[in-house]
């Protein structure tokens, strides 16, 4: 391989990058685009809450907990019910999302032993949603009771609770899972972009006319990859501010580590762009591969939303995917502070993986030079 053939290559694709719009917008901006667009799409954390109240007890203890319960944005007081019969107006009309009903006598059986009860009526035409408000509900409601149990001398019903505590994202907000996990899904975006090139290439003629020149395969197809790489690292910089300055996702890591093992993941994934290329001859059939092999699995098998299956063909898929392992490498450095020792397993699959691609492609092309 000649290193200066191949730097020319380099040079080349480079420069084609930058001269394209469209193309250096996919290799550079439509991460972070992406990330900061589906991010919102897929998160399911619960936003504000409106909350009705009908307090028929109207006691210092019912007013506390109200205060308490709004008093940061999770929780918003909207109105204060007086008749029964506002109750379903509220829900049905979207202005309350959550009606809080405080019985007569709550603060006596509070402070008697209990139980002290209250009823919630909630929207339920959107099931995941109220089933996640009602959880939100009752954590604030055994936080309520474990300050009155810290701060006053009488016996307040505690009922059976468990301290429990979450590591790595303390609030359980799903939008920093997400969005960590979302990084892995929108990286691809480069790997596409060196799809669509090699693709157009083929359809321009221009590809013919690289292989008449001395370049070999090798060079052509290493240069190209190293290009469309130092690309994806610019796009990733882009996509790490997006998640940790608008998002705020906490970033324990250490970037230089970070970018490291990312670069395993984008050689991984561009393996793939390579193999997929050889394949076809147009950019919408590569534009369709690319995005049924990343995009589509990604979503539901690579354990983005939910966890990686135990069904051994799905896991199996699963753990072909690149994206599997950098959604493991991204979590782990943004919110567990894990460095390149710790996440070595993960990487040395990615970079394993794209070796044996690229080494595929390389196989491929010189029996179409042939």
């Amino acid at each position: 391989m000649s290193i200066p053939r191949l730097l020319a290559v380099v040079r080349k694709e480079l420069r084609h990058i930058t001269r394209d719009a469209r193309l250096l917008f996919l290799v550079t901006v439509a991460p972070a685009f992406l990330l900061l667009t589906l991010s919102y799409v897929f998160a399911l954390d619960v936003g504000q809450v409106n909350v009705a109240v009908r307090d028929l007890d109207c006691t210092s203890l019912s007013r506390d907990f109200i205060a308490s319960l709004s008093a940061d944005e999770d929780f918003a007081i909207v109105a204060y019910v007086r008749h029964d019969e506002e109750v379903e107006l509220l829900l049905a009309r979207g202005a309350a999302d959550l009606v809080l009903i405080i019985p007569h006598g709550f603060t006596d059986a509070a402070l008697g032993g209990g139980p002290a009860e209250m009823q919630c009526i909630i929207d339920g035409s959107d099931s995941i949603t109220a089933g996640q408000t009602i959880g939100l509900l009752q954590q604030r409601v055994s936080d309520f009771v474990v300050d009155l149990l810290g701060q006053r001398s009488v016996d307040v019903w505690a009922g059976l609770r468990v301290d429990d505590r979450a590591w790595y994202n303390e609030t359980l907000k799903s939008l920093f899972s997400m969005v960590t996990g979302m990084l892995a899904v929108i990286m691809c975006m480069p790997a596409l972009a060196l799809t669509l090139a090699l693709a157009r290439e083929k359809e321009t003629g221009s590809f013919e006319g690289l292989i008449a020149t001395p370049v070999r395969g090798a060079e052509y197809l290493v240069g190209k990859l190293l290009a469309y790489v130092i690309g994806g690292v610019v796009s990733l910089v882009l996509a790490w501010l997006v998640a940790t300055l608008w998002f705020r996702v906490p970033f324990r890591g250490k970037f230089f580590d970070f970018v490291l093992l990312a670069c395993a993941y984008l050689f991984a994934s561009m393996g793939v762009s390579l193999l997929v290329a050889n394949f076809v001859r147009n950019q919408q059939t590569a534009m369709f591969l690319v995005l049924m092999v990343f995009f589509v699995p990604s979503f539901f098998i690579a354990g983005l939303i939910v966890p990686v299956s135990d069904e051994p063909v799905t896991q199996a898929v699963a753990y072909v995917l690149p994206t599997t392992h950098f959604i493991t490498i991204c979590r782990g450095v943004f919110l567990k502070g894990l460095g390149v020792v710790a996440l070595w397993r993960p990487a040395l699959i990615l970079s394993g993986t794209g070796a044996v691609y690229l080494m595929g492609s390389l196989v491929l092309l010189k029996k179409r030079i042939a």
